[in-house]
């Protein structure tokens, strides 16, 4: 074979498994062929290319009506928030891996944003993927030093540019027309052509001849949608072809119903007296050329039009009267009653926004956005959230191609080493979805609140062991680290990690022994004047140094106020300042 345009990457040829019959599942959407076919060639007798080429232009017009358009805005906008000064953060917290290869991964991570200026068109991109529902860069690299990484990334249109994958056949049990067929891939490319594959309204040929480039040298996703062959990629438009088909026509016949209906029209009697008929019927033509309107609705533009090829939708009725009649009389008919029904427009629009997963109070100009409680959060933005999630995730497989090209190249690590903690790296989107944080802020508020409720049967009938797994959802491995981090947080004797209650408790079991030292001024008096005294008592012991002076201090105003009912901001002040230093010098 000849050989490719490109690079490619060497990789460690695997080692032969068990045949199977059944195919490896592809979402990338390359067309099959046998091997040994003739360079830059094949025969595609299905039209799979010259369909999927179609489909990609029917997407981008789509994407062009009012309802597409800003259904589109709606979605690709919570996809990332542009808002955020970092729109992207790479999460390796899940890779067991020296500290230093981390953070050459996060600064690769950094150039690969750059590449793809990521920053400045975000929405291009994303929203270029999800009409289209494919995505192909050309990675372009200096070849004299391939070290250096990837030098710049170019957009290919997805009309120009196909995936073949060559495979071997070979049936099973000596190759009757009844046994299974084994299929083994024994290379893959992408073949570029300039003038698209969309060739006339053939659908049999070589519609692949054109340049063959290795797979390493093209960046490719996909929607991961498929049709129910499972050969060609869909956008996620595609299921609202219909919809909008629908919408588009019920939009036009009503604006036609709507000017045909809406005006008064006219009877006209003509007395033609005593004429013959075909003098009679000429007459009345006459008369109609003479008095008839020639306006048209283009349902192109929505202008209305005066074209004297086309019929008048405003006909008047010219009717002929014998003499002995009336003679001649114009009467008129009333317009259309029920002009102001929407009701069917309306809902082939809800039906297009369903299709697409929006919720249609979004896209509703009178509706206003509050900011309410999780539980007024409607069904339709809860399944739009989660919807948004998984096109997330689908999308992040363009950052990983990229970034697996980056380190191979660079020599960081081996294709099989990133292939091993590529499914342990996350990616997190800048988000402004308020209704997630309203959600789980109210999920957490209801569980401690639960919790704090069932105290009182903590160690009677439930364990503080089962309290934390199954009211406050923590694992094994959170209930670990955060008993850790507790100790370590009171260890440390910052009194920002102090708990007043925890510490009086402590004081109250100490104690519980002894008599209670609850000096008072005169005629127990508690005021401020004893415990002026209490402190200038501490503070006039001559042996005593500085910090057994504070802890004196503290220790009087502390057993001062622990007992005090209805405690002022300032006593609350002093004893949270005592209790600091106890526990501090404890």
């Amino acid at each position: 074979m000849a050989e490719l345009f490109g690079f490619e990457f060497k990789r460690k040829v695997p080692t032969d498994t068990a045949p199977s019959f059944a195919p490896k599942e592809q979402e990338d959407g390359a067309v099959v062929v046998a091997a040994g076919g003739s360079f830059g060639t094949y025969v595609d007798l299905d039209g799979t290319v010259r369909t999927e080429a179609e489909l990609v232009t029917k997407y981008r017009e789509m994407a062009l009506q009012p309802e597409c358009d800003a259904a589109i805005d709606e979605i690709v906008n919570e996809m990332i928030s542009l808002d955020e000064k970092e729109l992207i953060k790479i999460d390796l917290d899940e890779l067991e891996i020296p500290e230093n290869l981390k953070k050459a991964i996060r600064e690769e991570f950094k150039n690969c944003m750059n590449l793809i200026d990521f920053r400045r068109h975000a929405y291009e991109i994303m929203r270029r993927w999800y009409i289209d529902g494919r995505l192909y860069y050309h990675k372009i690299i200096d070849e004299k030093d391939p070290k250096a990484g990837i030098k710049e990334l170019r957009y290919i249109d997805p009309r120009k540019i196909r995936k073949v994958r060559e495979v071997i056949k070979k049936r099973v049990r000596g190759g009757t027309a009844g046994d299974p067929v084994m299929t083994k891939t024994q290379n893959e490319y992408y073949i570029f052509n300039d003038k698209g594959f969309n060739y006339g309204n053939k659908s049999v040929g070589p519609a692949t001849a054109g340049l063959k480039i290795a797979k390493d040298t093209i960046l490719h996703i996909t929607s991961g949608l498929t049709d129910t062959n499972g050969t060609m990629i869909l956008s996620y438009l595609h299921k609202a072809i219909k919809p909008l088909n629908q919408l588009r026509t019920l939009e036009d016949a009503l604006v036609i119903y709507r000017i045909a209906r809406a005006p008064e029209r006219r009877v006209w009697y003509i007395d033609v007296g005593n004429l013959p008929k075909m003098k009679a019927e000429q007459y009345i033509r006459d008369m109609m050329v003479k008095h008839k309107n020639r306006l048209i609705y283009d349902a192109d533009s929505g202008n209305i039009r005066d074209d004297r090829k086309f019929m008048t939708m405003l006909e008047d009725y010219w009717l002929a009267r014998r003499e002995g009649g009336k003679g001649t009389e114009v009467t008129t008919l009333a317009g259309g009653q029920t002009l102001g029904q929407m009701d069917d427009v309306l809902y082939f629009q809800k039906k297009f926004y369903q299709t697409l997963n929006v919720p249609v109070n979004r896209l509703n100009s009178d509706a206003l956005f509050s900011l309410g409680r999780a539980t007024e959060v409607t069904r339709d933005e809860l399944k739009f959230a989660r919807f948004i999630v998984r096109m997330r995730a689908k999308f992040a497989i363009l950052f990983t191609k990229l970034l697996e090209t980056q380190l191979v190249l660079k020599q960081i690590m081996t294709i099989e080493d990133f292939n091993n903690i590529a499914a342990d790296i996350k990616y997190d989107f800048a988000k402004d979805n308020y209704f997630n944080e309203l959600k789980d802020g109210e999920i957490m508020d209801n569980r401690i609140n639960l919790a704090r409720n069932m105290q009182d049967m903590v160690g009677k009938y439930y364990s503080q062991e089962w309290l934390r797994k199954n009211i406050l959802q923590q694992s094994e491995d959170d209930i670990e680290e955060m008993d850790d981090q507790i100790i370590a947080e009171t260890d440390s004797g910052d009194p920002r990690w102090i708990n007043p209650q925890i510490l009086q408790n402590e004081m109250m079991e100490q104690q519980a022994g002894m008599p209670p030292e609850t000096p008072q001024g005169p005629a127990g008096d508690t005021s401020q004047n004893a415990l002026t005294d209490d402190a200038g008592a501490a503070a006039a012991t001559p042996d005593a140094d500085e910090k057994t002076k504070k802890m004196q201090q503290a220790q009087s105003t502390f057993n001062l106020l622990q007992n005090k009912k209805n405690r002022t901001l300032s006593d609350e002040a002093k004893f949270k300042s005592a209790s600091q230093v106890l526990a501090r010098n404890k």
